[in-house]
């Protein structure tokens, strides 16, 4: 569990620092979070996944809205934290998967990608007053975006890739600190109990 913990909070400094770097818009959306949250999820005690996969996402968010002097709770939280909360959902479902775990895993990366386009940009459709409240208005939210910024499909290829890099990451981690473990297990001598035989009188 150990390395997957650094890797979660790496992860987490790494969303942080990219801000603070001048957020270089090649790397937009090229976020850790959602692997987080997934992985975390699936792998760690429920407790422990909640604990550091949802407590660094408001402890980020916090840290960036003030970063860029914007209220520290906004509209778009919500959508983000709805995505966030279903991405976690699939995580525990995952927890259960025995068969196939790895192949699973994957659809489920390639499906938070998804839910997290489809949610906060249906989010920013309803209330950023540059879109027009119509279905041309939701296509033009979901495609092309706002004029002076980069399209929406650009932030989805981007969350794609990271979703995927980072999952992969985190479950590599997590196997050959699983392997390493069981090794060492195997390897440990075991104690051997002589029992002590009572001098008869």
């Amino acid at each position: 569990m150990l390395p997957a913990l650094l890797l979660m909070f790496a992860a987490t400094l790494y969303r942080v620092g990219y801000a603070f770097l001048g957020a270089p818009v090649q790397w937009a959306n090229f976020s850790p979070l959602a692997a987080i949250l997934l992985c975390g999820a699936a792998y760690l005690p429920r407790k422990i996944a909640l604990l550091l996969g949802a407590g660094p996402v408001v402890v980020a968010d916090l840290i960036l809205n003030a970063h860029y002097h914007a209220p520290l709770i906004d509209t778009g939280m919500l959508s983000r934290y709805f995505s966030f909360g279903l991405i976690l959902f699939l995580g525990f479902r995952l927890k259960k998967q025995l068969n196939n775990k790895l192949l699973f895993i994957l659809a489920s990366t390639l499906a938070s990608s998804l839910l997290f386009y489809l949610i906060t940009n249906t989010g920013a459709w309803m209330t950023t007053a540059d879109y027009s409240k119509t279905f041309p208005g939701w296509c033009q939210a979901l495609t092309i975006g706002l004029p002076g910024f980069p399209s929406t499909l650009f932030f989805f290829r981007n969350t794609v890739f990271s979703d995927l890099f980072f999952t992969v990451l985190f479950v590599v981690a997590q196997t050959i600190f699983s392997t390493s473990r069981a090794r060492i297990t195997e390897a440990a001598p075991s104690t051997v109990r002589i029992p002590i035989q009572r001098r008869q009188s």
